[in-house]
């Protein structure tokens, strides 16, 4: 967690009114290209075999989402915490079979039941996401 902090001070500082100008003039917008272009090098990397690459790549990846709660906190909309939290949580729900009493012998069952938890939160929540990550 201490790399993962020093990363977010950072990030931090290169917001910050005497940080870095171009740092500075991103948005969620400005960024959104970057966001994809670093989720495609992942994918190069995991082709390639290469798990120092692969690191670097997801190093990048860490960064984006880093950056985009650097600039919601700004503005007191959430935080990296928040972040981590509601992912945290997500993932607590939809395995039921480990943090839970569900029980799921297989990846079939397990996935199954991810789905039938996605839906339930769909509907609980008015989302349409249909990713199958959600």
């Amino acid at each position: 967690m201490r790399e993962f902090d020093r990363l977010v001070e950072i990030m931090s500082q290169l917001r910050a009114p005497d940080g870095c100008p171009w740092d500075r003039e991103q948005t969620h917008e400005t960024l959104k290209p970057y966001l994809i272009e670093e989720a495609y090098e992942v994918l190069d990397a995991i082709d390639s075999g290469d798990d120092r690459e692969l690191a670097d790549e997801l190093g990048d990846v860490l960064l984006q989402v880093v950056f985009h709660a650097q600039l919601a906190s700004e503005t007191s909309r959430f935080t990296v915490d928040d972040v981590a939290k509601i992912v945290s949580n997500k993932l607590e729900r939809r395995h039921p079979h480990i943090f839970g009493d569900v029980q799921a012998d297989d990846a079939a069952t397990v996935s199954k039941n991810w789905e039938a938890i996605k839906r339930e939160e769909r509907k609980d929540n008015g989302s349409r996401r249909t990713s199958l990550l959600d």
